[in-house]
């Protein structure tokens, strides 16, 4: 594994479900948690392994939160985006979609187009300075209710950035279905934007067919419980609509038991669409290279089934056609050059495609 380890650290990757404030290092958490000491998140970066393990679901959700409550102006948000632009250069990350959840910036006072114009100009410094391609998906907090949902879609459609190309929402799943949030994906929808609604992390199928039914998805946050329904694996192969997988977080949450039992195998075979994603990657300890090569693990996958998973999220993505055919070159580039080396070095590794 250690050979593939590897080539999955220097492997061009696209990243589909990635948070915002999620992303924050312990390094820039502690740098703000110091800045507001009102705040109980720790200040010392060693602590903020032990405060980043979670009970549940909803103990993730107010951890989450507090660290929302640290971002508490325009240069904090420029910052914060910034740095995690660097880290995912480190990783050799081409282009992410990152989701950003502008509701909880403008109740704290933030005014919306300072917040905008923080974001647009991280993004343009990041492609210009590191090589990182950044588009927006502005995601609903759902456990705030409706008033989120309208301002959210308002701050999308009447004040959008240039990076923005999809429309989600996140949050708890119980207690807030899907269909609550069909106008809000209604007006994002009609605007242009895509949807990207999490659903079945943590509850049961239905919630996956009431993102697709209400609020039109065209790929699903997590989805890992899909899993359960065979009429809804069919659908979604069928229909080419891919899943947003992340192995770490959702045994995090407990939305999964283990990493043996993620079902992740059971989806490939299902014919579904996967891609690979680290979600809150700090929080859970955790980057997008570890992800790939825990998916290897679970998947028997060698190098070349990698690099095919790693053009599933290409081909998901929302980057332009010319974007895309660059990137997917870059990533069979990669491969090739891998695989010359490998018969130079006489190790006859295998290049097949696996189970991507």
């Amino acid at each position: 594994m250690s050979d593939l380890t590897a080539f999955i650290a220097r492997l061009p990757k696209a990243e589909l479900h990635v948070h915002h404030v999620g992303s924050a290092s312990p390094r820039i958490v502690a740098e703000l948690a110091a800045r507001h000491p009102d705040s109980p998140v720790p200040k010392d970066p060693e602590e903020l392994a032990r405060y980043f393990t979670f009970r549940d679901f909803a103990h993730f959700v107010e951890v989450y939160i507090s660290v929302v409550d640290l971002i508490r102006d325009a240069e904090d948000i420029r910052l914060l985006t910034y740095e995690v632009a660097r880290d995912m250069a480190a990783q050799h990350i081409r282009y992410a979609e990152l989701t950003l959840t502008p509701y909880s910036s403008v109740i704290r006072d933030i005014p919306a187009p300072a917040y905008m114009e923080a974001i647009e100009d991280a993004r343009t410094a990041a492609e210009r300075d590191l090589g990182v391609v950044l588009r927006w998906c502005f995601d609903i907090p759902g456990e705030l209710g409706l008033p989120a949902a309208e301002e959210t879609a308002r701050l999308a459609t009447e004040l959008p950035p240039d990076g923005l190309v999809s429309f989600g929402l996140g949050g708890p799943e119980k207690g807030w279905p899907r269909g609550l949030f069909k106008p809000a994906f209604d007006r994002a929808i009609a605007a242009g934007l895509h949807s990207v609604p999490h659903a079945g992390e943590s509850t049961g199928p239905q919630t996956v067919w009431d993102a697709l039914t209400e609020l039109r998805a065209e790929r699903i946050g997590h989805g890992n419980n899909a899993v359960h329904d065979p009429a809804l694996l069919a659908h979604l192969a069928e229909r080419g609509i891919p899943l947003e997988i992340c192995p770490t977080s959702e045994v995090a949450t407990r939305s999964v038991s283990s990493l043996a039992e993620h079902p992740l195998p059971q989806l490939i075979d299902a014919g579904v669409t996967v891609t690979i994603n680290s979600d809150d990657p700090p929080m859970f300890g955790t980057d997008l290279s570890t992800e790939y090569a825990i998916a290897a693990r679970l998947l028997g996958l060698d190098a070349g089934g990698v690099a095919a998973l790693a053009k599933n999220a290409v081909t998901a993505s929302f980057l332009d056609p010319a974007g895309k055919a660059a990137l997917a070159a870059e990533i069979d580039a990669h491969l090739a050059a891998w695989t010359e080396a490998e018969a130079g070095a006489g190790t006859g590794a295998g290049t097949g495609a696996g189970a991507a």
